[in-house]
C-alpha cells in the first residue's frame, strides 16, 4: 500500500507499516462506534453510556498521537515551503538539513516532557534538568489517578497489583481501582513521543542520504493531490479497459 508516495520496502517494513493502519483504523472504528451506540441510547431509550464520551475523548487523542509519527513516515504533514522552492540545489537540501535538525530537538524536548509528564503515574521517577535529562528526581507518585467515569476492561488485579500500591512499614498494601488508572490513556504520550523522534531521525537520515527531498508534502499539498488524480485517472482507464 502506498500514502502520499511511501512504500514500505522489506517484509518487516510492510508488517509495521500494516499493523500501524490497523491500529489507527481500530481506534477510528472504536470511536464511530462507541458514538453510534451512545447515540441510539439518548435518542431511542433515553440512557446512555456514562463512560462513552470520555473514552472516545481518550481513543481520538491516542489516534492524534499516534497519527503524528505516522504522518511523518508517509511524508503526508503540510509545510510551507515557499522559501524553500524560491532556492535550488545544495542550498534546498541544506534547508531541508536544517529543518529536520530542529525537528528531532523539539521531538526529543517533547519526549522528555511526555516522560515526566507520566511517569508519576505510573509509580516512576521524571528526569531532572529543565532541557535535558541530567538524571532522576523523587516526584510524589500519584499511580492512584483514575479516570472517572471509564470502567477497567480487563486486567484489573494486575494493574491494582503494579500501580496502586504503598509501603505501610515493611508490609506492602495494594488498594482497589473503581475506575481505569489514568497510567493507561497517558502511556500514549511517552508511545507516541518515542514513535516521533524515530520517525524524524528516519526522516532526516533519509534526506541526508537523498533518498527523500523534505520530511513535509509540498505546499497546499498540491503534489499530493496530483499523484492522487493522476492514481484516480489511472484507475479509472483500467476499468473502462
Amino acid at each position: 500500500m502506498s500514502v502520499s508516495g511511501y512504500t514500505p520496502s522489506g517484509p518487516v517494513g510492510r508488517v509495521v507499516h500494516r499493523a500501524e493502519e490497523i491500529f489507527i483504523a481500530l481506534i477510528l472504528g472504536a470511536m464511530t462506534l462507541i458514538t453510534f451506540a451512545n447515540v441510539v441510547l439518548r435518542y431511542g431509550f433515553s440512557e446512555s453510556l456514562l463512560w462513552g464520551q470520555e473514552v472516545v475523548e481518550i481513543l481520538f487523542a491516542w489516534l492524534v498521537l499516534f497519527g503524528i509519527s505516522y504522518g511523518f513516515k508517509v511524508t503526508a504533514h503540510l509545510g510551507v515551503d515557499a522559501i524553500v522552492n524560491m532556492v535550488g540545489g545544495g542550498l534546498k537540501r541544506g534547508m531541508a538539513i536544517i529543518a529536520c535538525l530542529v525537528c528531532v530537538a523539539y521531538a526529543f524536548l517533547l519526549l522528555k516532557g511526555a516522560y515526566d509528564f507520566w511517569a508519576p503515574f505510573s509509580n516512576l521517577n521524571p528526569t531532572s534538568g529543565r532541557w535535558f535529562p541530567t538524571g532522576f528526581e523523587e516526584a510524589r507518585a500519584q499511580g492512584y489517578a483514575v479516570v472517572r467515569p471509564v470502567p477497567i476492561p480487563f486486567g484489573k488485579e494486575f494493574l491494582e497489583n503494579t500501580f496502586n500500591w504503598y509501603m505501610d512499614g515493611d508490609t506492602r498494601v495494594v488498594e482497589e481501582y473503581d475506575y481505569l488508572p489514568r497510567v493507561i490513556p497517558y502511556l500514549i504520550l511517552p508511545i507516541g513521543a518515542s514513535l516521533l523522534l524515530f520517525r524524524v531521525v528516519q526522516a532526516t537520515l533519509g534526506v541526508v542520504r537523498g533518498t527523500r527531498q523534505r520530511i513535509i508534502t509540498s505546499h497546499e499539498a498540491e503534489d499530493a493531490v496530483e499523484t492522487a488524480a493522476d492514481k484516480l485517472a489511472r484507475g479509472e482507464a483500467v476499468k473502462k479497459g
